[in-house]
């Protein structure tokens, strides 16, 4: 089975960003990472991208403002957040802005597997157990 699905990371801390894509990739997935907001904006992926997992604080553009921008822009990609700074504040706000799921690094692989899913599978939300 050929998987077409590519997941782009988006992280400023480099062993964080390679040990994420190495286990998005062992999940199945075709995994790009990107240092930068910047960079992932200049790349040719981005429309190709089909589920994005950002870092919330990065230097020159966060996670959520790098969502926001995607939206403004017309790319409705399916957004997870992950952050070593866990705010309930910036998560209510991230989730009401439409991101999938905000993740506390580091991350519970199985947690992050549903919302992979749940952010490929429109109209499925892991985030409904309120």
């Amino acid at each position: 089975m050929l998987n077409r699905t590519l997941i782009s990371i988006v992280d400023d801390d480099q062993l964080y960003r390679e040990s994420m894509r190495k286990l998005v990739v062992s999940m199945g997935y075709t995994v790009e990472a990107f240092p930068s907001a910047a960079e992932f904006l200049a790349s040719r992926l981005l429309p190709e991208t089909t589920c994005l997992i950002a870092d919330v604080h990065m230097p020159g553009m966060t996670g959520l403002e790098l969502h926001r921008h995607l939206v403004d822009a017309g790319y409705a990609i399916p957004t997870i957040l992950v952050t070593a700074y866990p705010d309930e504040v910036v998560r209510d706000r991230a989730l009401k802005d439409g991101i999938v799921c905000y993740l506390s690094k580091p991350v519970d692989d199985d947690y992050l597997e549903r919302c992979l899913r749940s952010a490929l599978q429109p109209g499925t939300s892991i985030e409904d157990n309120s």
